[in-house]
């Protein structure tokens, strides 16, 4: 979309604020328009420091606004985005862009005045406001599971280092768009923005994603920043303003300068523990201010962001390999059970049921038919598997890389996956997705346990002649080895607690009962089961 060139004249307060009271945030998509313009036009002919600030802050809820409501397009979608979404993506991050350079002109034109108290409070709202709106950049890009661009880190260092400087870095600033209740500061949102960073955004739901977000900004005031002085004693992960990076881990050999800075999450940690006792103690998260969520999904939550957001060393169950080679990918359940099975799925019990397709097909050549005959109407196969390099791999699981090309592929979607070293294909999770700034895809895949078998499911009829058509599915076996019981794939929607269902496969059918689900995807049910 093409925004309007900037021929606004913002002379003074009053007419900024007449201006954002007119907007038509009925329709996002025009008062888009209208804010870009607007701000376009405070940065081509600024007024004074104080209105530019003050025009700036009145921005801040219509343009959350618009741009949570556009950003929506593209949240939760498969990669690589249509060109829509990509558009509406770009459009969300321009606008962020344009809220920083807007705060960091109205930083540079600011001037202390004599004798004024509240200076300090006016310039940490401006670095707050720098960190947020470049957070929010990194922020967007992890929703939509984009690479972030480079530099980014190093902008959010000099904001931060910038506060620091002016003594301001934890000045009380107030932030309506994040806590009415609780006052923040600009550590507090760089801290933010680093917790948000190491606790694995890119294999996090967007759900999630905003809880992590949510409770990073709660909890950052109780994690403290330091200068690494002991040059001797180097923390294990620190953070170093002159490079593009968050928050990384120390080599041995690593020569840390004096911009370096370590995180004391000591209280962050005591905090977590004491929320998960909480919650095992029957406290609901709503009770804790943890959201409405259920119990158990805010303590496992909690509990894996134990490790990141304490610094300690996660351990990898299963060793990672380098490796070379190509693998082949199925995505959709169509396609999957079909490069499982090895053949095309057919209703078993079709003698009498055909689709509008091939019931079309029989009406027009019903001619050619010979009575008697039986009709044999071969389904049209037309699946593909796309080419994925093997980066890493390990016993459970597969690091792919591929070009935009190829079919999209969606965050916690079932995969069928033939490894490069193999020729049978194993079902699969996408637990790690995130697209290139050159438009290719990585993704990290956990492999469902055991050798999968293509097979048809249909919820057991409990009323003669009321039968539902089969659906394809897939049996795991039991894998002693790692104590994993026989489970079903089902596509999402068949899972009933204690349902019975019928199944057939390899020429033989027999009814189980579901137990419980095991995993869960976007697109499908992982259920252990047990014969009735």
């Amino acid at each position: 979309m093409n925004m309007p060139s900037p021929s606004l004249n913002i002379p003074d307060l009053q007419a900024g604020s007449h201006y954002i009271s007119q907007l038509s945030l009925a329709n996002p998509d025009l008062a888009e328009q209208q804010i870009i313009a607007f701000l376009d036009a405070l940065v081509e002919n600024p007024p004074d420091a104080g209105v530019l600030l003050s025009l700036l802050e009145q921005t801040r809820v219509p343009l959350c606004f618009t741009e949570e409501e556009i950003a929506r397009r593209y949240h939760n979608k498969a990669l690589v985005l249509s060109d829509e979404q990509e558009e509406s993506f770009q459009r969300v991050i321009s606008a962020w862009r344009r809220m920083t350079t807007g705060y960091a002109l109205c930083a540079r034109m600011q001037e202390a005045e004599p004798d004024d108290p509240h200076f300090s409070t006016l310039v940490a709202t401006i670095q707050h406001r720098c960190i947020y709106y470049t957070g929010m950049i990194v922020i967007e890009h992890f929703r939509a599971r984009r690479e972030l661009p480079a530099g980014i880190w190093q902008e959010l260092h000099r904001y931060y280092e910038a506060a620091e400087k002016r003594g301001v870095s934890c000045t009380p600033v107030n932030d309506s768009l994040e806590n009415d209740l609780q006052a923040t500061h600009c550590a507090a949102a760089y801290v933010t923005l680093l917790l948000i960073e190491i606790a694995n955004p890119y294999a996090t739901s967007i759900r999630d994603l905003g809880l992590i977000r949510r409770w990073a900004g709660m909890w950052a005031p109780l994690v403290a920043l330091h200068p690494v002085e002991d040059e001797y004693e180097i923390p294990p992960y620190v953070i170093e303003f002159t490079k593009d990076q968050p928050l990384h881990q120390t080599g041995s050999g690593d020569n840390i300068g004096g911009d370096a800075r370590w995180l004391d999450t000591t209280r962050l940690g005591l905090q977590i523990s004491h929320m998960v006792s909480q919650l095992h103690q029957r406290l609901t998260p709503s009770q804790l201010g943890l959201g409405e969520e259920t119990s158990g999904h805010a303590r496992r939550l909690l509990e894996r962001l134990s490790r990141p957001w304490t610094q300690s060393a996660s351990p990898r169950r299963f060793r990672r390999f380098a490796s070379d080679g190509t693998a082949r990918v199925a995505v959709g359940f169509e396609a999957i059970h079909y490069f499982v099975g090895g053949k095309e799925f057919v209703q078993p019990d079709s003698g009498s049921i055909y689709g509008r397709g091939q019931f079309d097909e029989v009406f027009t050549f019903r001619d050619r038919a010979s009575p008697g005959m039986t009709l044999n109407i071969k389904p049209r196969v037309n699946y593909s598997a796309d080419d994925w390099a093997v980066i890493n791999h390990s016993a459970n699981g597969f690091r792919l890389g591929r070009s935009s090309a190829g079919e999209r592929i969606a965050h916690s979607q079932l995969l069928a996956v033939c490894p490069h070293d193999g020729e049978r294909f194993l079902l699969g999770q996408a637990t790690w997705l995130m697209q290139e700034q050159g438009g290719g895809i990585l993704a990290g895949v956990a492999v469902l346990p055991g050798m999968p078998e293509a097979v048809t499911v249909r919820r057991a009829s409990t009323q003669p002649g009321h039968a539902d058509r089969f659906v394809r599915a897939f049996l795991l076996p039991p894998v002693e080895a790692i104590g994993q019981e026989g489970s079903l794939v089902l596509p999402t929607g068949i899972y009933q607690a204690s349902g019975a269902l019928e199944l057939v496969g390899e020429g033989k059918s027999w009814t189980v009962r579901m137990k419980h689900v095991r995993q869960r995807g976007v697109d499908f049910e992982r259920v252990s089961y047990e014969m009735p």
